[in-house]
Protein backbone atom coordinates (compact mmCIF):
# COMPACT_ATOMS: atom_id res chain seq x y z
CA UNK A 1 0.00 0.00 0.00
CA UNK A 2 3.19 2.31 -0.04
CA UNK A 3 2.27 2.82 -3.11
CA UNK A 4 -0.70 4.26 -2.60
CA UNK A 5 0.47 7.07 -0.08
CA UNK A 6 1.57 10.36 -0.83
CA UNK A 7 3.60 12.69 0.81
CA UNK A 8 2.89 10.52 3.76
CA UNK A 9 -0.33 10.61 3.70
CA UNK A 10 -3.00 8.36 3.66
CA UNK A 11 -5.17 10.01 0.33
CA UNK A 12 -9.20 9.50 0.07
CA UNK A 13 -10.96 6.83 -1.32
CA UNK A 14 -11.62 8.78 -4.39
CA UNK A 15 -7.85 9.85 -4.99
CA UNK A 16 -6.48 6.42 -4.57
CA UNK A 17 -9.01 5.15 -7.35
CA UNK A 18 -7.54 8.00 -9.28
CA UNK A 19 -4.14 6.99 -8.66
CA UNK A 20 -5.16 2.98 -9.68
CA UNK A 21 -6.42 4.07 -12.73
CA UNK A 22 -3.54 6.03 -13.97
CA UNK A 23 -1.37 3.63 -12.64
CA UNK A 24 -2.64 1.19 -14.97
CA UNK A 25 -3.22 3.03 -17.83
CA UNK A 26 0.93 3.56 -17.48
CA UNK A 27 1.46 0.41 -16.94
CA UNK A 28 -0.80 -0.90 -19.77
CA UNK A 29 -2.13 -3.53 -17.99
CA UNK A 30 -5.76 -1.95 -16.59
CA UNK A 31 -7.32 -5.18 -15.91
CA UNK A 32 -4.18 -6.26 -13.51
CA UNK A 33 -5.61 -3.26 -11.27
CA UNK A 34 -9.16 -3.45 -11.50
CA UNK A 35 -9.33 -5.69 -7.91
CA UNK A 36 -8.00 -2.46 -5.94
CA UNK A 37 -10.70 -0.49 -7.40
CA UNK A 38 -13.21 -2.44 -5.17
CA UNK A 39 -11.11 -1.36 -1.85
CA UNK A 40 -11.28 2.22 -2.47
CA UNK A 41 -15.04 2.29 -3.10
CA UNK A 42 -16.96 5.10 -1.61
CA UNK A 43 -20.94 5.22 -1.36
CA UNK A 44 -21.85 7.46 -4.19
CA UNK A 45 -24.88 9.96 -3.47
CA UNK A 46 -27.61 8.12 -5.42
CA UNK A 47 -29.63 10.43 -7.97
CA UNK A 48 -33.56 10.22 -6.77
CA UNK A 49 -35.38 12.85 -8.90
CA UNK A 50 -34.26 13.30 -12.18
CA UNK A 51 -33.10 16.69 -13.25
CA UNK A 52 -35.12 19.17 -15.81
CA UNK A 53 -32.18 18.50 -18.43
CA UNK A 54 -32.68 14.98 -17.96
CA UNK A 55 -36.41 14.87 -18.75
CA UNK A 56 -35.90 17.51 -21.39
CA UNK A 57 -33.05 15.07 -23.37
CA UNK A 58 -35.43 11.70 -22.46
CA UNK A 59 -38.23 13.98 -24.39
CA UNK A 60 -36.04 15.17 -27.32
CA UNK A 61 -34.76 11.88 -27.98
CA UNK A 62 -38.16 9.76 -27.41
CA UNK A 63 -40.41 11.97 -29.87
CA UNK A 64 -38.25 11.58 -33.51
CA UNK A 65 -37.35 8.08 -31.71
CA UNK A 66 -39.67 5.58 -30.80
CA UNK A 67 -42.77 7.60 -31.17
CA UNK A 68 -42.40 7.17 -34.76
CA UNK A 69 -41.92 3.69 -34.47
CA UNK A 70 -45.85 3.38 -33.04
CA UNK A 71 -47.14 6.33 -34.93
CA UNK A 72 -46.07 4.51 -37.87
CA UNK A 73 -47.58 0.87 -36.84
CA UNK A 74 -51.00 2.59 -35.80
CA UNK A 75 -51.73 5.65 -38.48
CA UNK A 76 -51.63 3.41 -41.53
CA UNK A 77 -55.19 1.88 -40.29
CA UNK A 78 -57.02 4.87 -41.01
CA UNK A 79 -56.40 5.14 -45.18
CA UNK A 80 -57.06 1.68 -45.72
CA UNK A 81 -59.92 2.25 -47.98
CA UNK A 82 -58.65 5.47 -49.38
CA UNK A 83 -55.44 4.24 -50.37
CA UNK A 84 -56.60 0.85 -52.24
CA UNK A 85 -59.81 3.36 -53.70
CA UNK A 86 -56.05 5.49 -55.06
CA UNK A 87 -54.23 2.32 -56.43
CA UNK A 88 -57.39 1.03 -58.39
CA UNK A 89 -57.65 4.57 -59.67
CA UNK A 90 -54.39 4.50 -60.70
CA UNK A 91 -53.89 1.27 -62.13
CA UNK A 92 -56.84 1.84 -63.82
CA UNK A 93 -55.21 4.89 -65.64
CA UNK A 94 -52.47 3.10 -66.83
CA UNK A 95 -53.62 0.07 -67.92
CA UNK A 96 -57.49 0.87 -68.97
CA UNK A 97 -58.20 -1.88 -66.74
CA UNK A 98 -59.36 -2.40 -63.16
CA UNK A 99 -56.94 -3.85 -60.73
CA UNK A 100 -58.13 -7.64 -59.85
CA UNK A 101 -58.88 -8.32 -56.23
CA UNK A 102 -55.80 -10.47 -55.75
CA UNK A 103 -53.33 -7.70 -56.82
CA UNK A 104 -55.05 -5.10 -54.76
CA UNK A 105 -54.71 -7.20 -51.79
CA UNK A 106 -50.95 -7.78 -52.71
CA UNK A 107 -50.65 -4.33 -53.36
CA UNK A 108 -51.86 -3.17 -50.14
CA UNK A 109 -50.48 -6.27 -47.74
CA UNK A 110 -47.26 -4.93 -49.36
CA UNK A 111 -47.50 -1.25 -48.06
CA UNK A 112 -48.46 -2.16 -44.98
CA UNK A 113 -45.80 -5.14 -44.54
CA UNK A 114 -42.72 -3.76 -45.83
CA UNK A 115 -42.85 -1.68 -43.11
CA UNK A 116 -41.39 -4.28 -41.22
CA UNK A 117 -38.58 -5.63 -43.41
CA UNK A 118 -37.48 -1.80 -42.89
CA UNK A 119 -37.69 -1.81 -39.38
CA UNK A 120 -35.19 -5.06 -39.93
CA UNK A 121 -32.61 -3.30 -42.12
CA UNK A 122 -33.22 -0.11 -39.44
CA UNK A 123 -32.01 -2.77 -36.29
CA UNK A 124 -29.63 -4.40 -38.52
CA UNK A 125 -27.47 -1.46 -39.07
CA UNK A 126 -28.31 0.78 -35.70
CA UNK A 127 -25.84 -0.73 -33.44
CA UNK A 128 -23.13 0.27 -35.92
CA UNK A 129 -24.58 3.67 -36.58
CA UNK A 130 -24.56 3.80 -32.43
CA UNK A 131 -20.77 3.04 -32.66
CA UNK A 132 -19.69 5.28 -35.65
CA UNK A 133 -21.59 8.20 -35.42
CA UNK A 134 -22.56 7.92 -31.13
CA UNK A 135 -25.78 7.19 -30.06
CA UNK A 136 -26.92 11.19 -30.16
CA UNK A 137 -25.51 11.60 -33.67
CA UNK A 138 -27.12 8.48 -35.02
CA UNK A 139 -30.81 9.90 -33.62
CA UNK A 140 -30.05 12.63 -35.54
CA UNK A 141 -28.95 11.55 -38.80
CA UNK A 142 -32.06 8.69 -38.60
CA UNK A 143 -34.25 11.53 -38.84
CA UNK A 144 -33.05 11.51 -42.78
CA UNK A 145 -35.38 8.57 -43.13
CA UNK A 146 -38.16 9.79 -41.58
CA UNK A 147 -38.17 13.42 -43.95
CA UNK A 148 -37.25 11.32 -47.48
CA UNK A 149 -40.64 8.69 -46.38
CA UNK A 150 -42.82 11.85 -45.81
CA UNK A 151 -41.74 13.24 -49.06
CA UNK A 152 -42.37 10.38 -51.11
CA UNK A 153 -45.47 9.17 -49.16
CA UNK A 154 -46.88 12.84 -49.98
CA UNK A 155 -45.73 12.76 -53.65
CA UNK A 156 -47.16 9.52 -54.36
CA UNK A 157 -50.96 10.99 -55.12
CA UNK A 158 -50.14 14.05 -57.11
CA UNK A 159 -47.17 11.88 -59.19
CA UNK A 160 -50.31 9.32 -59.38
CA UNK A 161 -47.39 6.87 -58.65
CA UNK A 162 -48.50 4.14 -55.52
CA UNK A 163 -45.06 2.50 -55.50
CA UNK A 164 -43.76 5.61 -53.84
CA UNK A 165 -46.04 4.32 -50.78
CA UNK A 166 -44.32 1.25 -50.44
CA UNK A 167 -40.86 3.15 -50.81
CA UNK A 168 -41.94 5.68 -47.89
CA UNK A 169 -43.05 3.05 -45.97
CA UNK A 170 -40.23 0.82 -46.00
CA UNK A 171 -37.78 4.39 -44.86
CA UNK A 172 -40.51 4.44 -42.26
CA UNK A 173 -39.51 0.97 -41.15
CA UNK A 174 -35.76 1.37 -41.53
CA UNK A 175 -36.46 5.00 -39.32
CA UNK A 176 -37.85 2.88 -36.61
CA UNK A 177 -35.72 0.05 -36.69
CA UNK A 178 -32.69 2.43 -35.86
CA UNK A 179 -35.25 4.19 -33.06
CA UNK A 180 -35.75 1.48 -31.59
CA UNK A 181 -32.33 -0.19 -31.36
CA UNK A 182 -30.49 3.38 -30.76
CA UNK A 183 -32.81 5.48 -28.02
CA UNK A 184 -33.17 3.04 -25.55
CA UNK A 185 -29.41 2.70 -25.63
CA UNK A 186 -28.89 6.75 -25.38
CA UNK A 187 -31.66 7.00 -22.64
CA UNK A 188 -30.25 3.49 -20.22
CA UNK A 189 -26.77 5.29 -20.74
CA UNK A 190 -27.52 9.13 -19.71
CA UNK A 191 -29.57 8.08 -16.97
CA UNK A 192 -28.27 7.41 -12.87
CA UNK A 193 -28.34 4.51 -11.60
CA UNK A 194 -31.45 4.72 -9.39
CA UNK A 195 -33.40 6.35 -12.30
CA UNK A 196 -32.21 3.84 -14.72
CA UNK A 197 -35.28 1.71 -14.80
CA UNK A 198 -37.75 4.89 -14.77
CA UNK A 199 -36.07 6.56 -17.64
CA UNK A 200 -35.68 4.02 -19.88
CA UNK A 201 -39.86 3.60 -19.69
CA UNK A 202 -39.61 6.53 -21.75
CA UNK A 203 -39.01 3.94 -24.68
CA UNK A 204 -42.16 2.38 -24.37
CA UNK A 205 -43.91 5.69 -23.21
CA UNK A 206 -43.22 6.84 -26.77
CA UNK A 207 -44.32 3.87 -28.64
CA UNK A 208 -47.77 3.69 -26.72
CA UNK A 209 -47.57 7.31 -27.17
CA UNK A 210 -47.57 7.26 -30.80
CA UNK A 211 -49.97 4.27 -31.39
CA UNK A 212 -52.58 6.59 -29.48
CA UNK A 213 -51.09 9.61 -31.39
CA UNK A 214 -51.54 8.00 -34.72
CA UNK A 215 -55.28 6.36 -33.85
CA UNK A 216 -56.61 9.84 -33.00
CA UNK A 217 -54.98 11.51 -35.62
CA UNK A 218 -56.71 9.13 -37.86
CA UNK A 219 -60.50 9.67 -36.90
CA UNK A 220 -62.39 10.94 -39.31
CA UNK A 221 -62.67 14.80 -37.40
CA UNK A 222 -58.95 15.26 -38.12
CA UNK A 223 -56.89 13.68 -41.12
CA UNK A 224 -59.45 10.62 -41.37
CA UNK A 225 -61.16 11.34 -43.97
CA UNK A 226 -61.04 9.78 -47.85
CA UNK A 227 -59.18 13.06 -49.14
CA UNK A 228 -56.75 13.81 -46.22
CA UNK A 229 -54.94 10.31 -46.62
CA UNK A 230 -51.50 12.07 -48.32
CA UNK A 231 -51.43 14.33 -45.84
CA UNK A 232 -51.90 11.32 -43.02
CA UNK A 233 -49.14 10.10 -43.95
CA UNK A 234 -46.97 13.17 -44.53
CA UNK A 235 -47.28 13.67 -41.06
CA UNK A 236 -44.45 11.70 -40.09
CA UNK A 237 -42.06 14.39 -40.88
CA UNK A 238 -43.29 16.55 -37.91
CA UNK A 239 -42.05 14.33 -34.79
CA UNK A 240 -38.54 14.32 -37.12
CA UNK A 241 -38.17 18.12 -37.27
CA UNK A 242 -39.21 18.56 -33.65
CA UNK A 243 -36.40 16.50 -32.82
CA UNK A 244 -33.86 17.74 -35.02
CA UNK A 245 -34.87 21.08 -33.32
CA UNK A 246 -34.41 20.10 -29.60
CA UNK A 247 -31.64 16.69 -29.81
CA UNK A 248 -28.98 18.81 -30.81
CA UNK A 249 -28.99 21.00 -27.19
CA UNK A 250 -28.40 18.18 -25.50
CA UNK A 251 -25.10 16.48 -24.53
CA UNK A 252 -24.08 12.93 -26.24
CA UNK A 253 -24.26 9.62 -23.44
CA UNK A 254 -21.14 10.24 -21.23
CA UNK A 255 -20.87 6.74 -21.63
CA UNK A 256 -20.01 6.82 -24.83
CA UNK A 257 -17.79 9.81 -24.44
CA UNK A 258 -15.80 8.46 -22.18
CA UNK A 259 -15.87 4.50 -22.85
CA UNK A 260 -15.59 4.54 -26.53
CA UNK A 261 -14.46 7.96 -27.54
CA UNK A 262 -11.68 8.56 -24.62
CA UNK A 263 -12.81 12.03 -24.15
CA UNK A 264 -12.84 12.65 -20.48
CA UNK A 265 -13.52 16.26 -20.60
CA UNK A 266 -16.33 15.61 -22.38
CA UNK A 267 -18.33 12.92 -19.93
CA UNK A 268 -17.76 15.50 -17.39
CA UNK A 269 -19.46 18.22 -18.81
CA UNK A 270 -22.45 15.69 -19.89
CA UNK A 271 -23.01 14.22 -16.96
CA UNK A 272 -22.88 17.96 -15.16
CA UNK A 273 -25.56 18.55 -17.56
CA UNK A 274 -27.64 15.48 -17.19
CA UNK A 275 -27.22 15.27 -13.52
CA UNK A 276 -25.73 19.15 -12.34
CA UNK A 277 -22.11 20.06 -10.68
CA UNK A 278 -23.07 18.63 -7.60
CA UNK A 279 -24.59 15.07 -8.20
CA UNK A 280 -22.54 13.73 -11.33
CA UNK A 281 -19.78 12.39 -9.08
CA UNK A 282 -21.47 8.89 -8.49
CA UNK A 283 -22.37 8.30 -12.10
CA UNK A 284 -18.24 9.02 -12.83
CA UNK A 285 -16.72 6.89 -10.69
CA UNK A 286 -19.15 4.78 -12.17
CA UNK A 287 -18.58 5.08 -15.69
CA UNK A 288 -14.65 4.89 -14.61
CA UNK A 289 -15.01 1.70 -13.20
CA UNK A 290 -16.52 -0.02 -16.41
CA UNK A 291 -13.93 1.42 -18.39
CA UNK A 292 -11.31 0.28 -16.50
CA UNK A 293 -13.26 -3.84 -16.94
CA UNK A 294 -13.44 -2.96 -20.54
CA UNK A 295 -9.67 -2.66 -20.68
CA UNK A 296 -9.49 -1.19 -24.23
CA UNK A 297 -12.17 -3.87 -25.57
CA UNK A 298 -13.29 -2.37 -29.02
CA UNK A 299 -17.29 -2.78 -29.34
CA UNK A 300 -17.91 -6.34 -30.28
CA UNK A 301 -19.59 -7.66 -33.83
CA UNK A 302 -22.94 -9.35 -33.27
CA UNK A 303 -21.62 -12.44 -33.84
CA UNK A 304 -18.71 -11.92 -31.90
CA UNK A 305 -21.39 -12.45 -29.07
CA UNK A 306 -22.72 -15.56 -29.68
CA UNK A 307 -18.74 -16.94 -29.74
CA UNK A 308 -18.44 -15.66 -26.16
CA UNK A 309 -19.31 -18.35 -23.48
CA UNK A 310 -18.86 -15.58 -20.96
CA UNK A 311 -22.23 -14.01 -22.33
CA UNK A 312 -24.22 -17.49 -22.73
CA UNK A 313 -27.00 -16.49 -20.46
CA UNK A 314 -26.95 -12.56 -21.11
CA UNK A 315 -27.63 -13.74 -25.29
CA UNK A 316 -30.71 -16.20 -24.51
CA UNK A 317 -31.93 -13.86 -22.28
CA UNK A 318 -32.56 -11.73 -24.77
CA UNK A 319 -33.71 -14.04 -27.24
CA UNK A 320 -36.36 -14.79 -25.26
CA UNK A 321 -37.67 -11.50 -24.19
CA UNK A 322 -37.40 -10.08 -27.23
CA UNK A 323 -39.26 -13.02 -29.05
CA UNK A 324 -41.92 -13.47 -26.85
CA UNK A 325 -42.38 -9.60 -26.96
CA UNK A 326 -44.09 -10.50 -30.27
CA UNK A 327 -45.22 -14.19 -29.55
CA UNK A 328 -47.42 -13.61 -26.47
CA UNK A 329 -50.76 -13.05 -27.84
CA UNK A 330 -50.89 -8.93 -27.88
CA UNK A 331 -51.63 -8.97 -31.54
CA UNK A 332 -54.05 -11.40 -31.53
CA UNK A 333 -55.72 -9.15 -28.69
CA UNK A 334 -55.98 -6.29 -31.45
CA UNK A 335 -56.77 -8.40 -34.09
CA UNK A 336 -59.80 -9.75 -32.12
CA UNK A 337 -60.56 -6.09 -30.79
CA UNK A 338 -63.22 -5.10 -33.38
CA UNK A 339 -64.82 -8.38 -32.99
CA UNK A 340 -65.21 -8.34 -29.54
CA UNK A 341 -66.36 -4.68 -29.97
CA UNK A 342 -69.10 -5.45 -32.45
CA UNK A 343 -70.72 -8.22 -30.05
CA UNK A 344 -70.79 -6.40 -26.98
CA UNK A 345 -73.32 -3.76 -29.42
CA UNK A 346 -70.76 -0.72 -30.04
CA UNK A 347 -71.75 1.01 -33.72
CA UNK A 348 -69.33 0.18 -36.40
CA UNK A 349 -68.61 3.68 -36.44
CA UNK A 350 -67.88 4.29 -33.45
CA UNK A 351 -65.68 1.21 -32.84
CA UNK A 352 -62.34 3.82 -33.74
CA UNK A 353 -63.24 5.81 -30.69
CA UNK A 354 -63.06 2.24 -28.67
CA UNK A 355 -59.69 1.42 -30.66
CA UNK A 356 -58.76 4.53 -29.08
CA UNK A 357 -59.38 3.38 -25.88
CA UNK A 358 -56.99 0.47 -26.11
CA UNK A 359 -54.37 2.82 -27.08
CA UNK A 360 -55.11 5.07 -23.89
CA UNK A 361 -55.04 2.18 -21.65
CA UNK A 362 -51.79 0.83 -23.02
CA UNK A 363 -49.94 4.40 -22.78
CA UNK A 364 -51.81 5.04 -19.30
CA UNK A 365 -49.90 1.79 -18.51
CA UNK A 366 -46.56 2.71 -19.77
CA UNK A 367 -46.45 5.57 -17.47
CA UNK A 368 -47.85 3.41 -14.80
CA UNK A 369 -44.71 1.31 -15.19
CA UNK A 370 -42.55 4.00 -15.23
CA UNK A 371 -43.78 4.69 -11.43
CA UNK A 372 -43.64 1.53 -10.51
CA UNK A 373 -40.70 0.02 -11.59
CA UNK A 374 -37.98 1.48 -9.34
CA UNK A 375 -40.23 0.29 -6.19
CA UNK A 376 -41.08 -3.37 -7.09
CA UNK A 377 -38.12 -4.01 -9.48
CA UNK A 378 -37.65 -5.48 -12.92
CA UNK A 379 -38.49 -9.04 -12.24
CA UNK A 380 -41.69 -8.72 -10.37
CA UNK A 381 -43.07 -6.76 -13.08
CA UNK A 382 -42.49 -8.45 -15.98
CA UNK A 383 -43.20 -11.96 -14.25
CA UNK A 384 -46.19 -11.00 -13.06
CA UNK A 385 -47.06 -8.91 -16.35
CA UNK A 386 -47.04 -12.36 -18.01
CA UNK A 387 -48.53 -13.99 -15.46
CA UNK A 388 -51.59 -11.84 -15.54
CA UNK A 389 -51.50 -12.31 -19.38
CA UNK A 390 -51.60 -15.88 -18.57
CA UNK A 391 -54.96 -15.73 -16.50
CA UNK A 392 -56.36 -13.39 -19.44
CA UNK A 393 -55.44 -15.81 -22.00
CA UNK A 394 -57.76 -18.22 -20.12
CA UNK A 395 -60.59 -15.81 -19.45
CA UNK A 396 -60.85 -14.85 -23.19
CA UNK A 397 -60.56 -18.03 -24.66
CA UNK A 398 -63.84 -19.22 -22.11
CA UNK A 399 -65.37 -15.71 -23.21
CA UNK A 400 -65.10 -16.56 -26.72
CA UNK A 401 -66.37 -19.42 -26.76
CA UNK A 402 -69.60 -18.73 -25.20
CA UNK A 403 -70.28 -15.59 -26.61
CA UNK A 404 -73.50 -15.87 -27.63
CA UNK A 405 -74.81 -17.91 -24.61
CA UNK A 406 -75.88 -15.16 -22.90
CA UNK A 407 -75.97 -11.11 -23.25
CA UNK A 408 -73.43 -10.10 -20.30
CA UNK A 409 -70.58 -12.49 -21.64
CA UNK A 410 -69.52 -9.54 -24.38
CA UNK A 411 -69.05 -7.57 -21.65
CA UNK A 412 -66.85 -10.48 -20.40
CA UNK A 413 -64.75 -10.52 -23.44
CA UNK A 414 -64.36 -6.62 -23.69
CA UNK A 415 -62.43 -7.04 -19.76
CA UNK A 416 -60.28 -9.41 -21.09
CA UNK A 417 -59.02 -7.21 -24.19
CA UNK A 418 -58.12 -4.24 -21.83
CA UNK A 419 -56.88 -6.58 -18.80
CA UNK A 420 -54.65 -8.10 -21.75
CA UNK A 421 -53.47 -4.74 -22.68
CA UNK A 422 -52.81 -3.42 -19.02
CA UNK A 423 -51.22 -6.74 -18.35
CA UNK A 424 -48.63 -6.07 -21.63
CA UNK A 425 -47.68 -2.39 -21.01
CA UNK A 426 -46.83 -3.39 -17.00
CA UNK A 427 -44.69 -6.23 -17.92
CA UNK A 428 -43.31 -6.88 -21.13
CA UNK A 429 -43.74 -4.43 -22.68
CA UNK A 430 -42.10 -1.90 -20.37
CA UNK A 431 -39.63 -4.27 -19.03
CA UNK A 432 -37.86 -5.77 -22.14
CA UNK A 433 -35.73 -2.52 -23.95
CA UNK A 434 -34.73 -2.04 -19.92
CA UNK A 435 -33.51 -5.26 -19.77
CA UNK A 436 -31.43 -5.23 -22.99
CA UNK A 437 -29.88 -2.25 -21.83
CA UNK A 438 -29.09 -3.30 -18.31
CA UNK A 439 -27.74 -6.95 -19.26
CA UNK A 440 -24.96 -6.18 -21.43
CA UNK A 441 -22.17 -3.65 -20.53
CA UNK A 442 -20.76 -1.22 -22.75
CA UNK A 443 -18.62 -3.22 -25.19
CA UNK A 444 -21.23 -5.58 -25.51
CA UNK A 445 -24.44 -3.41 -26.02
CA UNK A 446 -24.61 -2.34 -29.35
CA UNK A 447 -24.27 -5.35 -30.62
CA UNK A 448 -27.01 -6.66 -28.22
CA UNK A 449 -29.53 -4.79 -29.46
CA UNK A 450 -28.74 -5.25 -32.98
CA UNK A 451 -29.39 -9.25 -32.37
CA UNK A 452 -32.75 -8.29 -30.19
CA UNK A 453 -34.02 -5.76 -32.64
CA UNK A 454 -33.65 -8.11 -35.40
CA UNK A 455 -35.38 -10.84 -33.21
CA UNK A 456 -38.06 -8.35 -32.80
CA UNK A 457 -38.47 -7.28 -36.15
CA UNK A 458 -38.40 -11.00 -37.26
CA UNK A 459 -40.64 -12.35 -34.64
CA UNK A 460 -42.99 -9.72 -35.93
CA UNK A 461 -42.98 -10.62 -39.47
CA UNK A 462 -43.33 -14.18 -38.65
CA UNK A 463 -46.15 -13.52 -36.51
CA UNK A 464 -47.92 -11.25 -39.26
CA UNK A 465 -47.45 -13.63 -41.66
CA UNK A 466 -48.43 -17.12 -39.79
CA UNK A 467 -51.45 -15.45 -37.53
CA UNK A 468 -54.37 -15.54 -39.73
CA UNK A 469 -53.87 -19.57 -40.64
CA UNK A 470 -53.46 -19.81 -36.65
CA UNK A 471 -56.91 -18.12 -36.11
CA UNK A 472 -58.50 -19.77 -39.18
CA UNK A 473 -57.56 -23.19 -38.08
CA UNK A 474 -57.93 -22.84 -34.01
CA UNK A 475 -60.17 -19.80 -34.21
CA UNK A 476 -60.49 -19.06 -30.07
CA UNK A 477 -58.48 -21.48 -29.19
CA UNK A 478 -55.46 -19.72 -30.60
CA UNK A 479 -55.13 -17.75 -27.22
CA UNK A 480 -54.15 -21.30 -25.97
CA UNK A 481 -51.02 -21.32 -27.75
CA UNK A 482 -50.08 -18.24 -26.30
CA UNK A 483 -50.63 -19.08 -22.92
CA UNK A 484 -48.24 -21.66 -22.97
CA UNK A 485 -46.29 -19.05 -24.38
CA UNK A 486 -46.28 -16.48 -21.45
CA UNK A 487 -45.76 -19.75 -19.01
CA UNK A 488 -42.92 -20.56 -20.13
CA UNK A 489 -41.32 -17.56 -20.53
CA UNK A 490 -42.40 -16.44 -16.97
CA UNK A 491 -40.35 -19.50 -15.49
CA UNK A 492 -37.74 -19.13 -17.63
CA UNK A 493 -37.36 -15.52 -15.89
CA UNK A 494 -38.01 -17.02 -12.82
CA UNK A 495 -35.57 -19.08 -12.79
CA UNK A 496 -32.75 -17.56 -14.57
CA UNK A 497 -32.87 -13.61 -15.02
CA UNK A 498 -32.00 -11.62 -11.93
CA UNK A 499 -33.19 -8.15 -10.33
CA UNK A 500 -31.11 -5.56 -11.59
CA UNK A 501 -32.87 -2.22 -10.18
CA UNK A 502 -30.17 0.51 -8.91
CA UNK A 503 -27.20 -2.29 -9.61
CA UNK A 504 -24.26 -1.09 -11.97
CA UNK A 505 -23.86 -2.58 -15.42
CA UNK A 506 -20.82 -4.58 -13.66
CA UNK A 507 -22.51 -5.79 -11.34
CA UNK A 508 -24.99 -7.24 -13.01
CA UNK A 509 -22.72 -8.81 -14.96
CA UNK A 510 -21.27 -10.18 -11.81
CA UNK A 511 -24.33 -11.35 -11.22
CA UNK A 512 -24.26 -14.07 -14.57
CA UNK A 513 -20.98 -14.71 -14.04
CA UNK A 514 -21.40 -16.33 -10.90
CA UNK A 515 -24.06 -18.48 -12.41
CA UNK A 516 -21.08 -20.07 -14.85
CA UNK A 517 -18.95 -20.38 -12.23
CA UNK A 518 -21.62 -22.33 -9.74
CA UNK A 519 -22.66 -24.37 -13.07
CA UNK A 520 -18.68 -25.51 -13.13
CA UNK A 521 -18.28 -25.97 -9.85
CA UNK A 522 -21.26 -28.35 -9.14
CA UNK A 523 -21.61 -29.25 -12.49
CA UNK A 524 -25.85 -28.59 -12.26
CA UNK A 525 -28.05 -25.54 -13.58
CA UNK A 526 -29.37 -23.62 -10.37
CA UNK A 527 -32.02 -20.14 -10.49
CA UNK A 528 -30.36 -16.99 -10.64
CA UNK A 529 -32.22 -16.12 -6.85
CA UNK A 530 -29.36 -14.35 -5.27
CA UNK A 531 -31.55 -10.94 -5.13
CA UNK A 532 -35.35 -11.40 -3.90
CA UNK A 533 -38.45 -9.74 -6.01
Amino acid sequence: MNELKMNGQEESPTLKRKRVIKMGKDSGELKEYQPLLKDFKEPAQQIKVPSKSLLLAVWAAGIGGTFQCGYNTSIINAPTKAVQSFINQTWTERYNTEISTQVLTLLWSTIVSIFTLGGLVGASVGGTLAIRFGRKGTLLFNNTFALLAAFFMGLSYPSSTFELLIVGRFLTGVNAGIAICVQPMYIGEIAPRALRGAMAMGTSIFITGGILTGQVIGLNELLGKEEYWPILLSTVCIPAIMQLLTLPWFPESPRYLLIDRGDDVACKKALMWFHGPDKYHGEKEDIERERVSAGGIKPKKPWELFTDTSLRWQLLTLVVIHMSQQLNGINAIYFYADYVFTQAGIPAAKIPYATVGTGACECITALTCGLLIESLGRRALIIGGYFLMSVCCVCFTIALTFQESSPWVPYLSMMCVFAFILSFGLGPGGVTNILTTELFTQTNRPAAYMIGGSINWIAFFFIGMIFPFIVNGLKQYCFLVFLVVCCLVATYIFFVVPETKNKTFLEIQSEFQSRKKLIAANGTEGPLLSTPI
